[in-house]
């Protein structure tokens, strides 16, 4: 068989090969971090994607489906970002599985796409050897054109194509520019690649398996492609004037972090100024279409499971989504601006006096998201004392399944007081020293463990800064569409269970009128086996059910209490949420909540994922107890102070 006529190396029959796929052609998106290449993916795919996680990882995987102008359809994978296939990192190991067709649930790639920055060009192009001995058809496709020109920068596409024989286009995902160019070529995959036998493939950081210690082949790869570099009279583009004026001030010891400070306290008083009226209404629905139920059905059981028990615990979770979306809206705007990168080189600072290594600030900042991608993301720190405290410390970073939590107690305990005129008030002060608490807690813990357990010389940081650049506005929406399915695929999954769940334990023991009393139900009983440990914090047996059920996922506590409340509370008078926990709470035991969710290692989720990358459950053992003990001793002082 003849070549295919893609470049890249197309298949051929020569190649060791099974019978090519008879179902749509499936192109693999690859570049290195920054690159454009999710902004790609984005204008490619627009709403027809699919966010789930990769068998046996919490790595996102990204399938979308693209629409050519044939009438045709190919299936696109967005790839996390690489510098390379040496599976040091965990997206390193990720990447090349899927290339050599080795993870379950999705097959080996037909088809490549190519991105790099062509502002960055000759450091991104150390991709294309690797990718190319993959013998597949391959597209170039240099993102950030626009930007290189304006710059002053150029490049002859003519000399790439020849030396490595791929196309190269010429794109601006952000501004949608050279997108048909693209498609174009995946309209090429979708005719041709189907009816082509598959090679064999391996991903090698040696071009052509040339057998050279790693450190002479990566060298031997650079000289290469600086020629080819030098011969497409590439021009570096000159400095970004704007980035400089920005980093004179963003980066400087003194006003960065005073900017840093500034924009944390922006991001979480938004987190209540601005949620709030959505919120409002999001709880109107909640509470009109719960109404509606409740009268459009018989007064049977399942009413009462579906209005008293699911519909109140969910949807005492569901409102809280406001605010969580608004959170990662900020942090996709400062990551896709530029500014996060910042904030992680003004973070070192701080992290080297403690003995962590700077590296170290990119897992404990996505901490913020979760803690169990978190940890995964500590493969990227090389020393194994320093990747050990990451993991410790990553789950005191204050997650956004803490949130749901935070919000209600806030709302209900503290009032909206002003302390600096518009700016900051007693909510958003309450939230902020709670984030710092967990801060400080990381801080205090790393400072311990690098000094007893895990004593070692911290190691230096390095870390590219990109420009600052306009965020995409459709990228970052839907990355809240994708956040918002996630959140309540939980809810709609754990929360209904336990739901459904603690439903069941208020409907026994049977008496002559039907289920108990809540107070007298096999929920309560079991309640107040626990009633006797956390009475010390001031809580109830309501609330030692809801931090057994939080082990789940921590919001969970908040649809646990929704159900217990909703049903104790049917033949009466509805009360809000805040204002049934205000009833059962003192001032005290609230803060004293609030501190133990601010260290309590409520999610057995995380448990779980530290076991598997300690190898053991040593650590997560230790911490499980370390944490908790925090928490107990610090609800147990607040509660006796407040």
């Amino acid at each position: 068989m003849a070549e295919l006529g893609f470049a890249g190396g197309g298949r051929t029959a020569s190649d060791t090969a099974v019978a090519g796929p008879a179902e749509t052609p499936l192109v693999a998106l690859i570049g290195p971090p920054n690159s454009g290449k999710t902004t790609l993916f984005n204008q490619l795919t627009g709403l027809r994607q699919k966010v789930a996680n990769y068998p046996g990882v919490t790595v996102e995987k990204k399938v979308g489906k693209v629409a050519l102008p044939n009438g045709a359809e190919v299936d696109l994978v967005d790839l996390p970002g690489v510098h390379g296939f040496s599976a040091r990192t965990l997206d390193e190991r990720v990447t090349r599985d899927v290339l050599e067709g080795r993870v379950e649930g999705i097959r080996a790639p037909d088809a490549l796409v190519l991105i790099v920055d062509s502002t960055r060009l000759e450091a991104q192009l150390m991709l294309v050897e690797p990718v190319l001995d993959l013998k597949l058809p391959t597209l170039l496709v240099l993102n950030m054109c626009d930007e290189l020109e304006a710059r002053g920068g150029r490049v002859d596409d003519g000399p790439l194509e020849e030396r490595w024989g791929v196309k190269v286009v010429r794109t601006s995902a952000s501004a949608g520019i050279g997108i048909e160019a693209v498609r174009d070529f995946l309209t090429g995959v979708g005719v041709a690649v189907l009816s082509a036998p598959q090679p064999e493939r391996t991903v090698s950081n040696v071009p052509g398996g040339v057998a050279l210690p790693m450190v002479a082949a990566f060298t031997a790869r650079r000289v290469r492609v600086r020629e080819v570099v030098q011969k497409a009279g590439y021009q570096q583009p000159s400095p970004s004037k704007l980035s400089e004026r920005l980093d004179h001030v963003f980066l400087h010891r003194l006003w960065g972090p005073l900017v840093f400070s500034v924009v944390v306290l922006l991001v979480f008083k938004s987190i209540f100024a601005w949620a709030v009226p959505v919120m409002d209404g999001v709880d109107f629905l909640v509470g009109a279409s719960g109404d509606w139920l409740a009268a459009s059905l018989p007064d049977t059981w399942f009413r009462s499971l579906l209005v008293d028990g699911v519909w109140a615990g969910v949807g005492s979770v569901v409102i809280f989504l406001p605010q969580i979306l608004i959170l990662f809206l900020f942090l996709g705007i400062l990551e896709d601006s530029g500014y996060m990168a910042r904030a992680a080189v003004i973070a070192d600072r701080m992290m080297y006096r403690v003995g962590l290594q700077g590296r170290a600030f990119l897992p404990l900042l996505s901490g913020y998201a979760c803690a169990v991608p978190a940890i995964l993301a500590a493969r990227t720190v090389s020393d194994e004392r320093d990747r050990l405290a990451t993991i410790f410390v990553t789950p005191f970073m204050t997650c956004s399944a803490r949130l749901p939590v935070y919000a209600l107690l806030i709302a209900a305990f503290i009032p909206a007081e002003p302390l600096l005129g518009p700016i900051l008030d007693m909510q958003v002060a309450t939230l902020l020293g709670l984030y710092g608490l967990g801060i400080v807690a990381a801080i205090g813990t790393a400072f311990l463990l690098k000094r007893t357990l895990l004593k070692a010389e911290p190691t230096s940081f390095l870390m590219e800064l990109p420009p600052y650049r306009i965020p995409s506005l459709r990228s970052i929406a839907l990355r809240l569409l994708d956040r918002s399915h996630i959140f309540l695929r939980r809810v709609g999954k754990v929360i209904f269970t336990v739901a459904i769940v603690l439903w069941t334990l208020t409907q026994f023991p049977r008496t002559d009128l039907g289920a108990p009393h809540i107070e007298e139900s096999a929920l309560a009983r079991m309640g107040h086996v626990i009633e006797p440990v956390i009475e010390p914090l001031g809580f109830n047996w309501k609330i030692g059910v809801g931090l057994v059920t939080s082990l789940a996922a921590r919001e969970v506590i908040v649809g646990t209490l929704g159900t217990i409340y909703g049903i104790e509370k049917a033949d009466e008078e509805p009360l809000q949420l805040q204002d049934a926990i205000k009833r059962d709470l003192s001032p005290g035991a609230a803060v004293g909540l609030l501190i133990f969710f601010a260290f309590a290692l409520q999610c057995m989720s995380t448990v779980a994922v530290m076991r598997r990358e300690t190898a053991g459950w040593k650590w997560p053992a230790l911490q499980f107890a370390y944490m908790l003990l925090l928490a107990y001793v610090g609800a147990f002082i607040a509660y006796r102070i407040f």
